[in-house]
């Protein structure tokens, strides 16, 4: 096989807790992670000449060992002693730092590539022990579908398919990093966690409207106060018919619900020509 192409699916958070602060510095979490059907392209091509080689359609993304598809094809390179090289061509559509797991898709979908591509034989379990080298989010965006992650987000239990609905996905004009975000988030005993186990029960059912009134993410907790922009993103997705919104990840990326796809349809216009979304996307879970 000599070249390859590739989706990559970004991820929404139906659910983030944070248990705790681990000794190591990393967090224990417990969420409920969703594929959706905004995607970047990569393309895979096998080079006789030795050397990881990245393009990307956007100049400030790093082409060396700080972009994510970069360690994902050196780590099995180097386990494997694949002779030549691989050129990958990443196509960027994901927002950049938004909370949709882009950069972990990349990886997850490069390790999946270059498995079938040099014939590894790596189980997806495979995939997913040494996807967790380059990122927590990674063994997810190699499982996708509808799963539970805890630990620091690498232990996944896949749960039911979420009914089907309409996603609508605004990423306002700023940016958050998610290292302050998990410094100043405050656990104590007055922390109001979301039920993460309800919502499970929710999807298990498959009852849309109940699934959606019991999402909840800590995290907004931190960001929505040092961003007041992301609370007005929701609360025009509501006002629309959403049947709720939330922050996904870290943020700064809203996703609203919708079981009517006439009015999620006018939502996505709405957002399309106001001027609190710098990107905005129509799409479904997968």
């Amino acid at each position: 096989m000599h070249e390859m192409r590739l989706k990559a699916l970004a991820k929404i958070n139906l659910g983030l807790d944070v248990l705790r602060r681990r000794e190591d510095g990393y967090h224990e979490v417990k969420m409920v992670m969703q594929t959706i059907g905004i995607y970047d392209r990569i393309k895979l091509t096998r080079l006789k000449r030795p050397g990881i080689h990245v393009k990307t359609n956007l100049y400030y993304l790093p082409n060396d060992g700080n972009n994510l598809v970069y360690k994902a094809a050196k780590l099995l390179m180097d386990e494997y002693g694949i002779p030549g090289g691989i050129f990958i061509d990443l196509k960027k559509y994901i927002p950049v730092a938004a909370g949709l797991a882009g950069g972990s898709s990349d990886a997850a979908a490069v390790l999946y590539g270059m498995n079938r591509m040099f014939r590894l034989r790596l189980s997806k379990r495979e995939l997913m022990a040494r996807g967790v080298k380059i990122g927590a989010d990674v063994p997810y965006c190699i499982m996708r579908g509808t799963a539970l992650a805890q630990g620091i987000g690498e232990q996944l239990s896949p749960l039911p398919p979420m009914p089907r609905c309409k996603a609508l996905v605004a990423k306002p004009p700023i940016s958050v990093s998610t290292k302050f975000v998990y410094e100043n988030l405050k656990l104590d005993e007055d922390t109001v966690h979301p039920d993460i186990d309800l919502l499970t029960k929710d999807i298990a059912a498959g009852d849309l409207k109940a699934v959606a009134s019991h999402m909840g993410n800590l995290l907004e907790s931190v960001t929505i106060p040092h961003y007041p922009v992301i609370a007005q993103i929701k609360e025009e997705m509501r006002e629309a018919g959403a049947l709720n919104a939330m922050m996904s990840g870290s943020g700064p990326t809203v996703f609203g619900l919708f079981d009517d796809a006439g009015l999620a349809e006018a939502a996505y216009r709405k957002m399309l020509a106001g001027n609190l979304a710098k990107q905005v996307y129509l799409t479904d879970v997968r």
